[in-house]
């Protein structure tokens, strides 16, 4: 701007003066043939067009983003078309569906002498999409079960259920579009809220759905009442004699060993049941490996108050005269 100043005040004021009319003339020439141009009809341009896509919102819900717009090429006075491109008077075109769940899909061919009745101040020539893409589910309601979530590190080590995980309700009714609730595959997981336990538990836990499913579906119950017993498995150490089962005559062990040692975990509550036990370390000849000719030690017995059981040394080789 400086430099245009600068050039002016060069020049002589008769040749300020001219330049002047000059360009109000150039102005006011464009200023007549745009105005000139835009009072002519039969223009055709792309526009883009706001859609509304309703429906019963009682009966279905959209599980996936609707189409808000679509592009149309119309035809008509430059001022409307002008009027069109910055959005004047734009009006949304409100499209009925009355049961949209049974097509994902609304071919444009189907709206196109509404909308033309919808844009009577210009002319559609074309709209530029085919179909328009959408999913509304059916709301339904379907009961499900409530399961406890003991997915991870819900007891304490050598901790186990002693009881039946209770559950108050056992089921709860969800309502929202179908395919979401068909996501829960029937179940909705209870998270305890704690981890390593170790001791009975029972409280009230509240129901909740993930982000993602909060959003369309609803629960007609906010809490359940979460109860179990928890025992605590005791660590023992035994040294026990080796017995030997159905073994023929000409095979034996390759070791001088006649005891292992056996570490295993008994429920607290059957200790004295345990300390009743006449337990062995049983090698049974009927369990040997046939590939390597070893043979596993395993207890005589095995009632469900013993657990995680092992032996030291845990195998042995056999030889054959």
């Amino acid at each position: 701007m400086s430099t245009l100043g600068k050039y002016f005040r060069k020049l002589k004021p008769e040749k300020t003066s001219n330049l002047k009319v000059v360009v109000l003339c150039v102005f006011t020439a464009s200023t007549f043939w745009l105005l000139n141009a835009l009072n002519k009809d039969n223009y055709t341009t792309t526009v883009t067009q706001p859609v509304v896509i309703d429906y019963d919102k009682e009966e279905y819900m959209a599980v996936s983003g609707v189409p808000r717009e679509i592009r149309i090429s119309i035809n008509g006075n430059g001022w409307d078309l002008l009027k069109r491109h910055f959005k004047m008077g734009v009006t949304e075109f409100e499209i009925w569906l009355e049961e949209p769940s049974r097509q994902p899909y609304l071919l444009t061919s189907d709206i196109e002498s509404q909308l033309s009745e919808h844009i009577a101040s210009t002319n559609l020539v074309d709209i530029v999409q085919d179909t328009l893409f959408y999913q509304i589910d059916k709301i339904v309601s379907k009961r499900i079960q409530l399961v406890a979530d003991t997915t991870e590190n819900t007891l304490a080590e050598n901790h186990a259920f002693a009881s039946a995980i209770e559950i108050e309700p056992k089921t709860v009714m969800v309502t929202g579009p179908i395919s979401i609730i068909e996501q829960l595959e029937g179940k909705l997981r209870v998270p305890l809220g704690e981890r390593n336990i170790e001791d009975d538990f029972s409280r009230l836990l509240p129901l909740e759905l993930d982000r993602e499913l909060d959003r369309y579906l609803s629960l007609d119950e906010e809490t359940a009442q979460i109860s179990f017993m928890v025992e605590e498995f005791l660590e023992n150490t035994l040294q026990l004699e080796i017995n030997k089962l159905y073994f023929p005559n000409n095979v034996d062990i390759n070791s001088d060993i006649t005891e292992v040692r056996v570490n295993l975990y008994v429920k607290e509550s059957r200790l004295e049941d345990f300390q009743n036990l006449e337990l062995a370390a049983t090698l049974n000849y009927n369990n040997r490996n046939r590939e390597d000719s070893t043979i596993s030690v395993s207890l005589n017995t095995a009632p469900d108050y013993i657990r995680d059981v092992s032996f030291e040394p845990e195998s042995f080789k056999l030889t054959y005269e």
